[in-house]
């Protein structure tokens, strides 16, 4: 009986360490990417894709202040999902946060505006919140913000 149970231990745990069993360690860059393009497509956008995966539309480019990686700045926003359901949003006066404090999507994405520019990124997971999610948010999901670029602080 000893053997069984050891054997038993030894075999849950290999399973449990095993990579392909483990959605922490799931690239979601493939799916991610699909659902991006699939989107853009049924919407009829003309977005851009930078080097990192970050897909953004630019509706009007602004005519102040561009911020780099490290500003303060003040965006009005409204996050949501492929599927239209909203998670997250601001009130019209925006809030105020440094780019380098927020996820990799963000920090990147807001830096193609300048004060008074308006458009929306498309966030594939590793740019957000990766495999583990957030409350609300679960691993691997893509995030669509549409966003104001209010101020450079």
């Amino acid at each position: 009986m000893k053997h069984f149970i050891a054997l038993f231990m030894l075999v849950t745990l290999i399973v449990a360490c095993n990579p392909d069993n483990n959605s922490s360690t799931t690239d979601f860059r493939a799916a991610n990417e699909t659902e991006i393009t699939e989107f853009i497509a049924e919407n009829n956008l003309n977005a851009e894709k930078s080097d990192s995966g970050l897909y953004y539309v630019i509706d009007n480019p602004g005519d102040g202040e561009q911020p780099s990686f490290s500003d303060n700045v003040t965006v009005a926003y409204k996050g949501y999902f492929t599927s239209g359901n909203v998670f997250d949003e601001s009130s019209a006066s925006g809030i105020s946060f440094d780019l380098n404090r927020v996820i990799a999507g963000w920090t990147e994405g807001i830096t193609y505006f300048k004060e008074g520019g308006s458009g929306m990124l498309l966030i594939p997971s590793h740019l957000a919140y990766g495999n583990a999610g957030r409350p609300g948010i679960p691993g691997g999901a893509v995030l669509i913000f549409d966003i104001n670029l209010i101020s450079v602080n």
